[in-house]
């Protein structure tokens, strides 16, 4: 039986890692967390039987320990009770699969604890990358990756170890308004940056994918989880999502993963990962497609992915600069506080004016992340 801890449990990821756990029978969930939602949190612990679970938010804690006290498990809160889930001694994998930077210590935690790591976390590499991967090295943990591209990257890889990477295809679909032009984003609502042409994903990751600054967040990840360099991370918009992403030996050939667009495939294969399970849904019907279609990205318009590999160039604390300014500029947008177009202007803004620190430690990483919010707090929100 295999035995996993989720960090994040009720968001997208979770539930569809817990679709997995249903199908495949032989694994165990002993450990949960999520932010506030107790209400799908009590019908997970009443349906897998975790021993742990965690509520980040304390009064939504208090609440739950008293809807679960029929139940034999312990509710801890806060980021000590993050931190409890992610070391928690049965476990053998964590899935990370929170949202944001809050991710990192746990991260951090678990890897100190010998825990394989599901990462879905893109925010961990992005901002500590530097710090997490010499870390997964010293104490032999392998970072398994969730995310569709780099899953699909390291697929790819398998086999090919000792051979040399000549560049890495990293697939994006373009989003709901790929082939606009900056000005006809202006007047952008919430509703319509939300409906992604493809993927089912939580809110702030679909508003990231409209706007490119997903896609620049798994350039800044890739090049940490496969050691490349930043020029051999090449974006590739490809609308229908078939190509998850491929990788370019020095021979020329490419490899690439193809499937229909299921979340479900890459967390199974992190979580059973070197071997392949079977799983029900769609399978993926060349004759149906009928053809694949690839474009360059469209950077004049989406200036998310530009200003991402501005700061994985300039490196130290400018990643996590890019990346605490799009989490709270994003948080005001679906706020209905500021524009669509704002969310990259407040990015470019704070990677202007925030102090460039390099090699930051993980306290001077989470001190840049408070920094960018002051500063936006201040003088964009005034």
């Amino acid at each position: 039986m295999k035995k996993i801890a989720i960090l994040g449990s009720t968001g997208s990821i979770g539930t569809q890692t817990l679709d997995i756990v249903r199908e495949q029978k032989d694994i165990e969930v002993v450990a949960v967390a999520a932010g506030s939602n107790i209400a799908l949190l009590e019908k997970q612990i009443r349906e897998f039987a975790p021993k742990l679970a965690c509520v980040y938010d304390e009064e939504k804690a208090v609440e739950l320990r008293v809807k679960t006290a029929d139940l034999p498990v312990k509710i801890v809160s806060g980021i000590e009770g993050l931190l409890e889930v992610s070391v928690f001694p049965e476990s053998e994998i964590l899935v990370t699969a929170i949202v944001g930077m809050l991710g990192i210590r746990p991260t951090v935690a678990a890897i100190q604890a010998g825990k394989k790591i599901a990462l879905a976390n893109k925010e961990t590499l992005v901002t500590a990358g530097h710090l997490i991967m010499p870390m997964a090295k010293e104490y032999g943990v392998p970072i398994l990756p969730v995310d569709s591209e780099h899953s699909a990257i390291f697929q790819s890889l398998q086999g090919n170890e000792e051979n040399k990477i000549s560049k890495i295809l990293l697939t994006a679909s373009g989003g709901p308004f790929r082939g606009r032009k900056r000005e006809e984003l202006e007047q952008i609502q919430v509703e319509d940056a939300l409906k992604h042409p493809n993927w089912s994903m939580g809110r702030k990751i679909t508003i990231d994918s409209s706007t490119l600054v997903n896609k620049g967040l798994e350039v800044m990840e890739a090049k940490w989880l496969f050691g490349v360099e930043l020029e051999q991370i090449q974006v590739v918009v490809h609308p229908q999502s078939v190509i998850h992403s491929a990788v370019e030996y020095e021979d020329g050939a490419v490899i690439a993963q193809l499937g229909t667009p299921d979340m479900r495939l890459p967390i199974q294969y992190a979580l059973y990962y070197p071997k392949r399970m079977p799983m029900s849904g769609e399978r993926l019907d060349l004759f149906s497609l009928g053809s694949l279609t690839f474009e360059q990205p469209d950077t004049e318009t989406f200036r998310g992915l530009v200003l991402a590999y501005g700061a994985m160039k300039q490196g130290g604390n400018v990643p996590t600069i890019y990346n605490a300014a799009n989490e709270r500029a994003v948080a005001l947008f679906l706020a209905g506080k500021i524009g669509y177009l704002k969310i990259t202007e407040i990015i470019e803004t704070c990677m202007e004016q925030i102090a460039h620190r390099e090699n930051p430690s993980l306290e001077e990483i989470l001190e840049t992340e408070t920094l960018v919010y002051e500063y936006i707090e201040r003088f964009i929100c005034k």
